[in-house]
């Protein structure tokens, strides 16, 4: 299941850029993979080291725990990896 959330990260980043990060200076017209690295990379080097990743994904977590009890139940996961690989419809018919 984490393979297939994976797999549509990289287009859901930018429809959550405002979850995650200020997105005021998000460039648009960029690359799926562009826009991640953008949101990632914040000490703006070209590269993702671990911290910026885990922090990137701590807020991802963050956001989906929507009860904010500290883990994702079932309910939360599935509008989550919804979310993941339907970046435009939003969350409102996940998890029906």
């Amino acid at each position: 299941m984490l393979v297939a959330a994976g797999a549509g990260i990289g287009t859901a980043v930018a429809a959550d850029a405002a979850t995650v990060t200020d997105n005021a200076t998000l460039k648009t017209g960029l690359s799926p993979l562009a826009q991640l690295l953008q949101l990632m990379d914040t000490d703006k080097n070209g590269k993702v080291s671990r911290d910026e990743f885990l922090k990137f994904m701590q807020a991802e977590f963050d956001y989906a725990d929507t009860n904010k009890d500290g883990q994702l139940d079932p309910a939360e996961l599935k509008r989550l990896v919804y979310k993941m690989n339907h970046p435009y419809a939003g969350v409102r018919n996940a998890g029906k």
